[in-house]
């Protein structure tokens, strides 16, 4: 019985339904001075297997999907929102302001009063 090497397909059925990293930094330096520092990850796995990890960045990316509008259209919603709380706080704070003015010149109107009397 002769044992075969692995093929080309059965290498990467197992690479791509294990997964496969591969990591690296490469630093250049010149007399001891680092100019330059480059670090290289690389995951080889299947879309099933990234996904089980964890890693699913391509439903999101506008460039690959139609699915990443949801995203952006839930930030211009939530943006408005945004605005409209903003000018009712706005509108709110305002008569407050104001109120605090006349408070201030009914204080100093009785202040005057008070050092006029003898």
């Amino acid at each position: 019985m002769t044992s075969r090497s692995p093929g080309l397909v059965d290498v990467l059925d197992r690479i791509l339904d294990k997964g496969l990293v591969i990591a690296g930094d490469i630093k250049v330096s010149l007399a001891n001075v680092e100019l330059l520092t480059l670090q290289i990850r690389l995951l080889i796995c299947s879309i099933d297997k990234a996904e089980q990890i964890g890693l699913n960045w391509w439903r999101y990316d506008a460039n690959l999907t139609k699915h990443a509008e949801i995203p952006e259209g839930e930030n211009a919603a939530l943006h408005e929102r945004l605005t409209k709380l903003e000018r009712e706080m706005k509108r709110l704070n305002a008569p407050a302001a104001k109120g605090s003015t006349s408070r201030r010149k009914v204080t100093a109107a009785k202040k005057s009063r008070t050092r006029s009397r003898p």
